[in-house]
């Protein structure tokens, strides 16, 4: 199953798009804490476009379900961040944590971003 989707980058679009690899993920029978470790990643990647993507209206999630396997992008249009720019978040921080529980809890994790041309995650995981 692949779905293609462009949001408007408004903070209802996170529990929406979340619903749908909800359903996605329920459909294909995948096993639910994969799916949840899946369905917080692209909670946490949509919450920084909406709070960060700096210039875009919108962006795009790109979700390709399989039977064994999920990849995400989320790509956006915005002002683009720095990767290495800001401190470094620990566990115990309130903030600033999305990229590093997207990156416990994925597979494949890849982050691009250039000034003034957006940014985009990718994300992947393999289900037993």
């Amino acid at each position: 199953m692949s779905v293609r989707l462009n949001l408007p980058r408004e903070v209802d679009s996170v529990p929406a798009v979340r619903r749908l690899l909800r359903c996605a993920l329920t459909t294909l029978e995948v096993d639910r804490e994969a799916g949840a470790d899946l369905e917080i990643a692209l909670s946490e990647a949509c919450a920084n476009v909406v709070k960060h993507a700096a210039g875009a209206e919108g962006f795009e999630v790109r979700l390709d379900v399989g039977e064994d396997h999920c990849s995400i992008d989320v790509v956006d249009n915005g002002s683009g961040f720095d990767l290495e720019a800001g401190p470094t978040p620990t566990a115990s921080s309130e903030h600033g944590r999305g990229l590093l529980l997207i990156r416990a809890l994925a597979e494949n994790v890849r982050m691009q971003s250039s000034p003034r041309t957006g940014s985009l995650i990718h994300f992947e995981k393999s289900f037993a």
